[in-house]
């Protein structure tokens, strides 16, 4: 009987120290911060050498250090639907030439920008002027719980995956 007991007593302590409480960050207005993802548009983007061919876009707000950020590139637009590519982007030219778009981001901003093995300066405006870009903001609480892999290379797939409504989306002119 008394080995019955300690079996029962030690079978309950480990139970009961499996139990775990999941907590969420609030801040004192009530908002949840930590799991609001967001499309960020920015439009008429220029690259040039005035300013190195590279552009800041900064948020309307500071987002968290672990949050993740995409950057897709409007490419073109066929039949009226828009093809997005996800940066960082590289674009193949006759004559061995490669223009890459890519990117860094902080907590307040991406910065996007041009590089390639030839001089940018000869590029056609087509590839430096009136740019667009989304920026795609994705809270590290959805980022590191994906339950299915997502393909992030498909913008619309990322917007369905996330429950993101891009016509709702944060339109920002440069």
């Amino acid at each position: 009987m008394k080995k019955i007991t300690l079996i029962l007593a030690l079978i309950g302590m480990i139970t009961l120290q499996s139990c775990t409480k999941e907590e969420v960050y609030i801040q004192d207005d009530g908002i949840d911060y930590d799991t609001i993802s967001e499309v960020l548009e920015y439009t008429n983007v220029d690259f040039n050498p005035a300013n190195g061919f590279g552009v800041y876009l900064n948020y309307p707000y500071t987002i968290y250090n672990s949050d993740m950020v995409l950057v897709y590139h409007l490419y073109d637009v066929i039949n009226g639907q828009d093809v997005w590519r996800l940066m960082p982007q590289t674009y193949y030219f006759n004559g061995g030439g490669e223009l890459d778009y890519n990117f860094d981001f902080t907590t307040t901003e991406a910065f996007v920008f041009l590089d390639a093995n030839f001089d940018l300066n000869t590029l056609d405006a087509s590839w430096t002027q009136n740019q667009i870009f989304r920026v795609v903001i994705i809270p590290a609480n959805f980022g590191n719980k994906m339950a299915a892999p997502v393909d992030f290379n498909d913008y619309k797939a990322v917007l369905e995956y996330y429950n993101l409504d891009d016509s709702k989306l944060t339109k920002i002119e440069l």
